[in-house]
């Protein structure tokens, strides 16, 4: 096989699994708000985008999720909630401390690196986190849904990330660690999938699928051993 790119999935693959309070989450943007209140109207308009990215597939944005719920993003309430969801959400952020030995091993051997996350946020927030971690040199092309119409695992998703790094589809490789969106989803296009299952993922956001990974890594630095394999 001709492996020209690996594309990595954000949340639970480059950053380690983290069970999230999602309560938590919306209370620390409302009680900086200024209105308890909006917690729940938070809870259920995220619950409502994210539904659709596992059915319909289709992307979704903070801050339409924000409007849903009833904030006011003029706001300075607005700009107060916003500081603290982040805040909120930082700890969580922080890279695998393979990720970097990984690309560089990956980049070594001639081989592009990109991302493509189901996110919520904007590009630029995503970017300062990989520039905060000393990894924005290492990315050759990367997506967010959050800038396109579709979620994984929608089959135009996958053709965006390859398009970013230039590379053929049928020459790329997808890590993630869901079944569903970063198995099932890469091998539509033609994409080989390497599933690192270490997450455990809330019953609500597993969609079932009898897919099967090409090749199986539980740890990121396992990914450099398979596609180096892969591409002799």
């Amino acid at each position: 096989m001709t492996v020209r790119a690996v594309i990595f999935d954000w949340g639970g693959t480059l950053t380690p699994w983290h069970d999230i309070d999602f309560d938590a989450e919306a209370m620390s943007y409302a009680a900086a708000y200024g209105d308890p209140s909006l917690a729940g109207r938070l809870l259920d308009a995220t619950a409502v985008a994210w539904g659709r990215a596992r059915e319909h597939h289709t992307s979704a944005r903070l801050a339409e999720i924000l409007t849903d719920a009833g904030a006011d993003l003029a706001s300075e309430q607005h700009r107060a909630g916003l500081a603290a969801y982040r805040d909120y959400w930082e700890p969580h952020t922080f890279a695998d401390p393979q990720v970097r030995q990984t690309w560089e091993g990956l980049r070594e051997s001639g081989i592009r690196v990109g991302v493509l996350s189901n996110t919520i946020w904007e590009r630029d927030y995503h970017r300062g986190l990989f520039e905060r971690d000393g990894l924005l040199d290492l990315i050759d092309g990367d997506v967010y849904s959050s800038e396109i119409a579709w979620a994984k695992p929608h089959a135009e998703a996958f053709r965006a990330a390859a398009a970013a790094v230039d590379v053929d589809p049928a020459e790329c490789v997808y890590v993630g660690d869901r079944l569903f969106e970063d198995v099932h989803g890469p091998q539509q296009v033609g994409m080989r999938a390497i599933w690192i299952p270490h997450s455990v993922l809330p019953e609500a956001q597993v969609v079932p699928t009898e897919a099967t990974p090409d090749a199986v890594a539980h740890e990121l630095l396992d990914v450099l051993h398979v596609v180096r394999g892969w591409a002799g």
